[in-house]
């Protein structure tokens, strides 16, 4: 069921948070880019511009798609589905839908196996796990693969690292305050991992601020004694 402006707020179905999903599919090759949330605001701004508004759970805000990457969406087509509680939005896309600079967020390739599958779980220290990982940071930073979104960020330079890091942080914040471990959890993890990023990017290695902390771990204990 297409919809307009006036249509919208008497056949939609809202959830409890005001939201509901939106299907973001190309009109011309009919692919699936997205999914997201929009809420009434989202919706109206949506159709009176005729490009793509979304509301950001995490942040508590409206987002226009594009605004900073210049990667818009101009709306073609927004249909209702059956139960009035998910919509389907057809778009003309001026370039990738992904944050990671590909075309749909479902280009995702497979996980290939663990070449550790089937072996005795080994129980990793967090400065192990951390290496681990700053040493897939400088490969990807090496090598540059298509389709990485670590080498997407390297691609855009340090001033997309630092904005990626302010927004994290944010997230963060607003984890906290929703007292919920599991969102704190994720949340810093991926604070912890674009700094990390930041770090390579910069020539900064791991154990120099490791070495750092342990600096400031004995002048406290050295204190108290």
């Amino acid at each position: 069921m297409q919809i307009d402006n006036q249509e919208t707020a008497p056949k939609l179905k809202l959830d409890e948070q005001g939201l509901i999903p939106a299907v973001i599919q190309d009109a011309r090759t009919l692919r699936v880019l997205m999914m997201a949330y929009m809420n009434q605001e989202a919706i109206d701004l949506s159709l009176r511009h005729r490009e793509t508004y979304f509301w950001s759970r995490s942040r508590k805000q409206i987002w226009h798609k594009g605004e900073t990457s210049g990667n818009r969406q101009k709306i073609d087509k927004v249909e209702l589905d059956c139960d009035g509680d998910t919509l389907l939005v057809s778009v003309t896309p001026s370039g990738p839908a992904c944050h990671t600079g590909t075309e749909s967020c479902f280009d995702a390739k497979p996980i290939p196996e663990s070449p550790t599958a089937g072996l005795p779980p080994v129980r990793l220290t967090p400065h192990t796990t951390l290496n681990r990982l700053v040493e897939v940071i400088k490969r990807r930073k090496t090598d540059m693969p298509e389709g990485s979104y670590t080498a997407y960020l390297f691609s855009k330079g340090i001033d997309k690292i630092l904005k990626k890091i302010g927004e994290e942080a944010a997230e963060t914040i607003i984890a906290a305050k929703n007292k919920s471990k599991p969102e704190l959890a994720m949340e810093s993890a991926d604070l912890l991992y674009h700094l990390l990023v930041l770090f390579v990017n910069e020539g900064l290695e791991l154990d120099d601020v490791l070495i750092e902390l342990e600096r400031r771990a004995t002048k406290a204990v050295t204190t108290e004694e």
